[in-house]
């Protein structure tokens, strides 16, 4: 009883080590059964250690020790596995093994085999998925017992003389299994208990990032100024609960909410030697209120002590910073710490694509009027000669014509959108080459085939005109018999392809200067949809030229 009173004593040094073990950043390596080669010597010094204390702390027994050694062998092989158990289990039993004795050899050899063990139970959870039972308290206890069970069978076969070998296990037996059984369970119930802790902070920080994220969304869209930088503060202090929240530009407060508000007024310059450091060097500075303390530049009876400067950037460019404050007593929580760092880095990101947006639509836009710049010129020049013309034998048709010369130009000036349907796409068209239809008269032939499903189908505005006038300006006028332009619009295997065919078979590939508005059309095309997807030409010589724009079936949106 003396024994086993004694060895329950030193558990209960076990598990204070183990308790302080569990505060320390090194515990996190717990948090994961992914262990990198550094994680896993961390996690065998801590181990072996605490295998060989047990062997100091035991109890001398006719010449052996009464111990609580298989402890740290057992965890290790339970926590990380066969390598891991077998490492701890060698090294533990090699120290008693040079420490002497009738039992030297055996208990070596027992340690070695029972950190094997319980790695090899690790190995069967991992296997059947079921790796969170290798912290359950009772797979500690039982593999512990069973540990245990096999070093008393170990001790009586290898140790000499027989006779004290089968009196040391009738003494040490029973308390060493119960003792170490029951210790091995209470310190796997601590890990387990303080790994459920983490996980539950983990859950709260993801809700309450998650939350914060979802209000954020639509804040920023036309960027970073007074009016969003208060809703945003508003956000982060209604959801982080810290005493105050401000978010700067490079030069002033933009929002200012929560203590101190009566001051820190938006629109005043920063006035904050921390900020404008936090800005200057492009580093997230925290002043803890413990060790350094805030000091308010504005007002000596300012209650805020501690504050956490993250500075928001887009690439490297830092264009602002968002602050937590806490006041005077109040501890700043490590989860604010970390959810002020996801903040600042969810509103650059947010910054980011509002200015993304902006400079996309700016290309679109300029895209659009350089094809513009390039059909007006041409098609207006020879619009203007053929209604003169005209004009001279039949002033209603030439009447009709400049109706749709009007149209032409009226609908060009208002395509200022990204995406128009393929049935705009062709009126526009249609006011183009009735004009041109005149102009080469019975030499030109339109040719139109068009699922009518696919009218409403989504593309990218100046797709067809391009390509039609391509047709005619390249093709149709370098030849002196009847030309004939197709426009078909129809499914490929679940694409939509749009061909523009002409029977002149003169197409040359355009110079880099030259061929600009296919060009355009093309990237356009790849930059909404992907490469798979564009503008291809094929020529065959005197013969015919097919220019075919390939898209998905549902659009281009």
């Amino acid at each position: 009883m003396d024994i086993l009173i004694n060895l329950f004593k030193e558990i209960a040094v076990f598990l204070v080590v183990a308790y302080l073990f569990s505060k320390t950043p090194v515990f996190k390596l717990l948090l994961t059964k992914d262990f990198s080669y550094s994680d896993y010597l961390i996690l065998y010094i801590f181990f072996t250690s605490m295998a060989i204390i047990g062997t100091y702390f035991g109890i001398p027994v006719h010449g052996a020790i009464a111990n609580n050694r298989v402890i740290g062998a057992a965890i290790a092989g339970l926590i990380g596995g066969p390598f891991l158990g077998f490492g701890v289990g060698l090294t533990a039993g090699i120290h008693r093994y040079f420490l002497g004795g009738f039992t030297a050899l055996s208990c070596g050899i027992s340690t070695t085999f029972e950190g094997l063990m319980a790695g090899l139970v690790h190995s069967y959870f991992v296997r059947k998925g079921r790796y969170e039972r290798v912290f359950d308290p009772d797979v500690a206890f039982f593999t512990t017992l069973a540990a245990e069970v096999s070093q008393m069978l170990i001790i009586l076969l290898i140790s000499k003389p027989t006779t004290e070998a089968v009196e040391l296990v009738k003494l040490i037996a029973m308390p060493m299994i119960a003792s170490n059984s029951v210790g091995a369970a209470l310190i796997m119930s601590l890990f387990r208990d303080q790994r459920s802790h983490f996980d539950k902070i983990g859950s709260s920080y993801s809700r309450q990032a998650l939350r914060i994220a979802r209000r954020l969304i639509g804040e920023l869209k036309k960027g970073l100024h007074f009016q969003s930088a208060q809703k945003i503060a508003t956000i982060i202090h209604e959801e982080t609960g810290v005493a105050a929240v401000a978010i700067t530009d490079r030069e002033k407060i933009l929002a200012f909410v929560g203590i101190g508000s009566d001051h820190h007024k938006a629109g005043y310059e920063i006035a904050s030697s921390t900020t404008k450091s936090a800005i200057k060097e492009n580093k997230i500075i925290f002043l803890d209120g413990t060790n350094d303390h805030y000091i308010c530049p504005i007002s000596e009876k300012c209650k805020l002590t501690s504050v956490l400067v993250v500075p928001i950037r887009i690439k490297d460019e830092v264009i602002g910073t968002i602050k937590l404050y806490e006041q005077k007593n109040k501890f700043f929580f490590k989860i604010n710490e970390a959810l002020g760092k996801g903040i600042a880095e969810l509103v650059a990101n947010q910054l980011l694509s509002v200015r993304y947006e902006y400079q996309k639509n700016l290309l679109t836009k300029a895209e659009l009027n350089l094809i513009q710049a390039q059909i007006n010129p041409h098609f207006l020049f020879n619009a203007i000669n053929t209604i003169i013309a005209v004009s001279r034998r039949d002033a209603n048709k030439a009447r009709d014509l400049l109706m749709h010369l009007s149209n032409y130009f009226r609908k060009n000036l208002k395509r200022n959108q990204d995406l128009s349907t393929i049935r705009d796409e062709l009126n526009h068209v249609n006011s183009y080459l009735e004009i041109e239809k005149v102009r080469f008269q019975d030499h030109l032939k339109i040719e139109i085939d068009i699922d009518s499903t696919l009218m409403d189908i989504k593309i990218p505005t100046f797709t067809l005109q391009p390509l039609v006038e391509n047709a005619i300006k390249h093709g149709i006028s370098k030849i002196l018999e009847d030309g004939i332009v197709k426009i078909k619009v129809f499914k490929n295997n679940g694409d939509v392809q749009i061909n523009i065919e002409d029977n002149a078979g003169t197409y040359v590939e355009p110079h880099e200067s030259s061929g600009l508005g296919i060009q355009i059309v093309d990237k356009r095309i790849k930059n909404l949809v992907g490469e798979d997807y564009g503008v291809k030409i094929n020529c065959k010589s005197d013969f015919e030229t097919i220019a075919t724009v390939l898209l998905p079936g549902r659009g281009t949106i």
